[in-house]
């Protein structure tokens, strides 16, 4: 016998909305006691490299090409070539290659300013067009290897003013450990005060970027390339191949095929360099959703390799993924859905109560383990972060599953239609 939403089964009605609505808060909770088990290794990680003093470099100073893929980011570039030109490395020992990708701004002209600014310097402008370049960053890293010199590839966003410690320390880390093939830093977000979403992304990267990196590396010897603020080695670069000009998440991407090539990466968050973040829900929703589908490449990409012994590198990883993009949007999206329906007096469930006690107290966990985490940066442990974390729960983790839920869905239609997945340009600020 059925009734609305169950099955009537030896005189007990087992609602089916209950089975489904117990796996979706299974699976919420176990994710984020994961996290949570994460922030924690990732604060004595950060304990532990705060006593460590930053390495030094070796005698023999390896020559280092910085390479900045630039695709019309006049606002932003002067900026960025004059902060790379700050490192305190030995400034005969790098050079520095600005991609200029296919612009129709007035980059070409800044740039060339710049080099005459410094005639000493090794900056090196290459200016692609429609023919070979505005096909991505994947494609314009390409191109600047090609050029490149350096034993040591380094790569900086457009919009970045790393300090100038971070390049010495990065290449010091690396060439102390033979079994690294890449040296990953942090980025924190340059105009944190400029809007409220700023706000949010500033502590969203401070807990679920770096703290989440330092947690990896503590536990499962695990990191993944954040896409700028980087160093790997060039003969590494060649073995793979280079850059996969399909990942629009290039930098998860190339992060497998290190840990596949039997190398590991570093995370070192005494390296810092400062980026724009989107000041708009229409910027920031864009990027994301090219996260999301570049991420999604990789994660179907590689699963194949999930349960083999090849694969036993990066199966951490895998699992994670496949937990965030798949597992855990189903189940938000079910939770939040009983959560209305229940609300509007369309269905009842008999967990609804039990459901609600655990996402308060779930809302009280990731406060309290996201202002933990920030705690360790300056400037950051203030009564007025602690609001933004709790509204940043309540509206952007929900803004985050909209992102991802779009991005599903494109990936989906452009492989339906067999389309190119399209670079989106983030917009600068002044």
């Amino acid at each position: 016998m059925h009734s609305q939403f169950g099955i009537l089964k030896g005189g007990t009605i087992i609602n089916i909305l209950d089975i489904f609505l117990f796996i979706a808060i299974l699976a919420i909770w176990t994710i984020l006691i994961v996290n949570i088990i994460l922030v924690i290794a990732g604060y004595v990680n950060y304990l532990r490299q705060v006593k460590t003093p930053a390495r030094e470099l070796p005698e023999k100073v390896p020559f280092v090409s910085v390479m900045v893929p630039a695709h019309n980011e006049g606002i932003v570039i002067v900026k960025t070539v004059e902060s790379l030109l700050n490192f305190d490395y030995p400034h005969d020992r790098y050079e520095i290659i600005i991609i200029n990708d296919n612009s129709d701004d007035n980059s070409a002209e800044l740039l060339g300013r710049l080099q005459k600014r410094y005639p000493h310097r090794q900056v090196h402008v290459i200016n692609t067009d429609k023919t070979n370049g505005g096909k991505g960053k994947s494609n314009a890293l390409n191109i600047g290897l090609a050029a490149a010199k350096g034993d040591v590839i380094s790569i900086y966003d457009a919009d970045n003013t790393p300090e100038s410690g971070a390049l010495r320390i990065l290449v010091a880390e690396l060439m102390a450990d033979d079994t690294l093939g890449a040296v990953i830093g942090k980025f924190r977000t340059r105009n944190r005060n400029a809007t409220l979403l700023t706000r949010f992304i500033n502590i969203e990267t401070l807990s679920f970027q770096w703290m989440a990196q330092a947690g990896r590396q503590q536990l499962f010897h695990l990191c993944t390339i954040p896409g700028t603020n980087y160093v790997i080695r060039r003969s590494l670069l060649e073995d793979v191949g280079g850059w996969d000009v399909k990942a629009l998440a290039e930098d998860t991407e190339i992060s497998f095929r290190i840990y596949m090539k039997g190398f590991h990466i570093k995370f070192q968050p005494k390296v810092v360099t400062w980026e724009q973040e989107p000041q708009t829900l229409s910027v920031w929703f864009h990027q994301r959703t090219r996260w999301v589908k570049g991420n999604i490449y990789v994660i179907l990409k590689n699963t194949h390799l999930l349960f083999t012994k090849r694969g036993r590198p990066i199966r951490f990883d895998l699992l994670y993924f496949l937990s965030i993009y798949f597992l855990l949007m189903t189940s938000l999206v079910l939770s939040d859905t009983v959560f209305v329906l229940s609300v509007a007096g369309k269905v009842h469930s008999n967990l609804q109560g039990f459901s609600n006690s655990l996402w308060l107290l779930a809302i009280v966990l990731f406060v309290a383990s996201t202002y933990i985490t920030i705690t360790t940066e300056k400037g950051e442990m203030n009564f007025s972060n602690v609001l933004i974390i709790i509204l940043m729960y309540i509206t952007y983790s929900q803004m985050w599953l909209a992102v991802a839920a779009y991005g599903m869905v494109g990936y989906v239609r452009e492989q339906v239609f067999h389309k190119q997945a399209k670079w989106y340009k983030t917009k600068r600020y002044q």
